[in-house]
């Protein structure tokens, strides 16, 4: 058969959860298109239904996340940046499309993603140290904060960054044993519609991370109202939006982190990680402590 004759074969985007790829249980979509107005495709547009099962997905695998090593998961972490590296062109040209980009100038933005991800990995055994330590107390106690995840986190992903944005969302909150529900850019979202792919072939568990495309106005205040979602981030919010959400999410006392301007080109740092942490102080006796030191 010629290429003349040969049909294209269009890509179907799905929404990742529970490491499947369902589409919206609505059986609604919506166009994308690129900075010209070109249509690229058709892009679930999800629902309650979908929120909430991605919140159970979310929730089945926090166990199993939270309690892993972290050791392993800065391991997982590298594993996603060695995929992506090896599905660069792929992303290259969906944030080419979604952003306006030149090739060049795209290929810069998906390098700077996947750095991304493998210095969140390096992160994964540290972060503990920086943020956990012995205090000092006065009495025969060993006195010890450690760091803990928070749980089950909301993220609202950038509006116009749809790939480097999106990565510096995601992975502080998963390098610190947090799952998550991600909310995709609503102009953009291919790019994350195809992260869940990778996601999906890493070593990383089905649920940890679930991607759902449409809209934020639309899903963000149920998300934001859920009872067994335990921290928000409005990065990809309007100033209207995130003030709705964060009263809504006020009622079981989520963590909140409020939008700000980010350039995402920037070192990082680690407050997006500290972000969705919670800190666990435990007291232990040493025995009694006299002139000749302790008898523990």
């Amino acid at each position: 058969m010629s290429d003349a004759t040969r049909l294209s074969v269009f890509k179907t985007y799905k929404l990742y959860v529970g490491g499947k790829f369902p589409r919206s249980e609505s059986g609604r979509v919506y166009e994308v298109t690129d900075s010209k107005g070109k249509w690229l495709a058709n892009a679930p547009l999800s629902s309650r239904k979908d929120a909430r099962d991605a919140v159970v997905a979310a929730r089945k695998a926090f166990g199993g996340w939270s309690g892993a090593t972290a050791y392993n998961r800065g391991q997982i972490l590298y594993r996603i940046a060695e995929m992506l590296e090896g599905r660069r062109d792929q992303f290259v040209a969906e944030v080419a499309d979604a952003e306006g980009l030149s090739k060049s100038k795209a290929g810069a933005v998906v390098d700077a993603a996947i750095d991304r991800w493998v210095w969140y990995a390096g992160w994964t055994d540290k972060i503990g140290q920086i943020v956990g330590g012995a205090n000092p107390v006065a009495g025969p106690y060993f006195n010890l904060s450690t760091p803990e995840p928070t749980g089950v986190v909301t993220v609202l992903a950038p509006q116009d960054s749809s790939f480097l944005g999106l990565v510096s969302v995601i992975a502080p909150v998963i390098a610190t044993g947090n799952t998550a529900v991600v909310i995709a850019s609503e102009k953009a979202p291919l790019p994350a519609l195809s992260l869940g792919e990778v996601l999906a072939t890493s070593d990383l568990p089905g649920g940890v991370v679930n991607i759902l495309s449409g809209r934020a106005a639309e899903m963000g205040p149920h998300l934001a109202s859920h009872q067994d979602v335990n921290a928000i981030d409005l990065t990809g919010a309007d100033a209207g939006l995130a003030r709705e959400l964060e009263i809504a999410a006020a009622d079981n006392l989520k963590r909140v982190l409020r939008p700000r301007p980010v350039d995402f080109t920037r070192d990082p740092g680690t407050d997006r990680m500290t972000a969705f942490l919670e800190t666990k102080t435990v007291w232990h006796p040493t025995g009694s402590l006299g002139a000749g030191g302790s008898a523990y």
